[in-house]
């Protein structure tokens, strides 16, 4: 959407808060808020209705959402290191278990020849999207003497199933009501979780892997570290948070996202009062 002034922060729990501050979109309608926000919803199902809701075929957005979140979906969820999902029996067996009907000799298949073989659960999945692929006759060298005749809604649910498996598992869910009215209740950066004690810190996407939620300071440890700062080399500080590990993120939501918005704003005075001025002949 072009928006540039984006700051991302810790919620101190599970989640993650975006901020978009550019001036278009503070403008926005709650009706533009809504229909923004949905166009990032993905109906990812429940705990007892696990049904992916995905158009078919993608729209281009999910389309590239998918070609990002299948590798993380393989190195972080598949192997014995994440969710198990390919990494034993028991675990293949209820992904398996989670394929359309009419899959059911492709399930069968895959479940056999695991027993015996001694694959990664990379290697694992890829050989499950081509068996699925030659199945309903998708393969790449076109119509498959294996092909099974499946009617159009099986074919369908049988080609989506990769893909709605690595949204269930990958997509994040979005708490769309948060940006459709402007007078939704929000959460202030650096507020403290109220269960967890810790503060909703700003996150420096460009060092995202190694970010650590369980390091971020609570409240108890910022009134320590408070209580024990002790000024070096003759240098005050003029905020009790430069006497904390609140310092570096602070800092950085300084730099990277106050000082282009507020420089962003300043031009936007400027041209105003430029524009004003030429109205009225006031040069």
């Amino acid at each position: 959407f072009g928006f540039k002034h984006i700051a991302w922060f810790y919620s101190g729990r599970r989640g993650v808060h975006c901020w978009v501050s550019d001036s278009a979109a503070r403008q926005l309608t709650n009706e533009a808020r809504s229909a923004l926000a949905t166009y990032f919803e993905v109906s990812l199902g429940s705990d007892k209705n696990k049904k992916v809701s995905l158009p078919y075929p993608l729209h281009p957005m999910l389309a590239r959402s998918y070609t990002k979140l299948e590798p993380m979906f393989v190195q972080h969820v598949l192997p014995e290191t994440g969710h198990k999902l390919l990494a034993d029996e028991e675990h293949w067996t209820k992904l398996l278990d989670t394929l359309p009907e009419a899959a059911k000799p492709v399930r069968k298949k895959m479940a056999e020849a695991w027993k015996d073989e001694d694959s990664t659960p990379a290697q694992k999945w890829n050989t499950l999207k081509k068996h699925l692929n030659i199945f309903i006759g998708k393969n790449k060298g076109g119509n498959s003497k294996n092909a099974k005749i499946v009617s159009a809604s099986d074919k369908i649910q049988i080609e989506s199933w990769p893909a709605q498996t690595v949204f269930r598992q990958t997509y994040p869910r979005l708490d769309v009501n948060v940006s459709k009215m402007q007078n939704h209740l929000l959460k202030s950066p650096f507020c403290v979780h109220p269960k967890t004690g810790r503060v909703c810190v700003p996150m420096d996407v460009t060092k995202i892997e190694s970010f650590d939620p369980f390091a971020v300071p609570t409240l108890d440890q910022l009134q320590q570290e408070i209580d024990n700062y002790t000024a070096t080399d003759g240098q005050n500080v003029t905020h009790d948070w430069q006497k904390t590990s609140l310092k570096e993120p602070f800092e950085h939501f300084q730099k990277q996202f106050l000082e282009p918005l507020r420089q962003e704003l300043r031009k936007e005075q400027r041209d105003l009062a430029e524009q004003r001025a030429a109205q009225i002949g006031d040069f």
